[in-house]
């Protein structure tokens, strides 16, 4: 916040021994003290909530990836269940469903390889390997996620910090402005 405010002293202008100061926020001359230091605060809260509204999008497709790689391991598990594990030795193809083809597409929109026979099967080999490939794929996305989900929170701390303080400095600024007014009165 202190790279925002910048004081210059005005000249000839001193009250009662103390300098008076003009502050510019972001470039906008003649603001006071207080009201320089309230836009700055709320400026520093807008520019967190913006780099947290950017980093929940990336949190959002992270979470879209473990759930797509989620459905497909359960398809490769529904198809590795139904198959015989011998079939790779006699060259036989499982008895897997369309979902594996669903699931080819959602694994090289990742840049994970399901190799499947004909257009909706799928060796026994070739369906324990890819299942290995998505699992590692998924934990390691859930790993980041987990992560992913820590920064976010701090930029949402950071950001109720940061709207606390500049309504805390609003507020102050109102209430020494009601006691000038109301001591002017007496």
């Amino acid at each position: 916040m202190a790279n925002l405010i910048n004081p210059t002293e005005i000249q000839g202008g001193a009250v009662y021994g103390v300098r008076q100061m003009s502050y510019a926020v972001d470039g906008v001359q003649g603001k006071d003290y207080s009201a320089a230091l309230a836009a700055a605060a709320f400026k520093e809260s807008v520019s967190v909530e913006n780099a947290a509204s950017a980093y929940a999008e990336v949190v959002r497709q992270r979470e879209k990836k473990v759930s797509d790689l989620g459905y497909v391991l359960a398809i490769l598990a529904k198809a590795i269940s139904t198959m015989d594990p011998k079939s790779n030795n006699t060259g036989k193809k499982s008895d897997a469903d369309n979902a594996l083809v669903t699931a080819k597409s959602i694994c090289s929109s990742y840049g994970i390889t399901l190799s499947l026979v004909d257009t909706n099967k799928i060796t026994f080999k070739n369906a324990q390997t890819s299942q290995t490939n998505v699992q590692y794929e998924l934990d390691k996305e859930d790993n980041s996620l987990q992560q992913d989900i820590i920064t976010l929170q701090s930029y949402m701390s950071k950001r109720d910090n940061a709207y606390s303080m500049a309504a805390k400095i609003v507020d102050k600024a109102n209430r020494a402005a009601s006691n000038t007014i109301s001591n002017i009165g007496l």
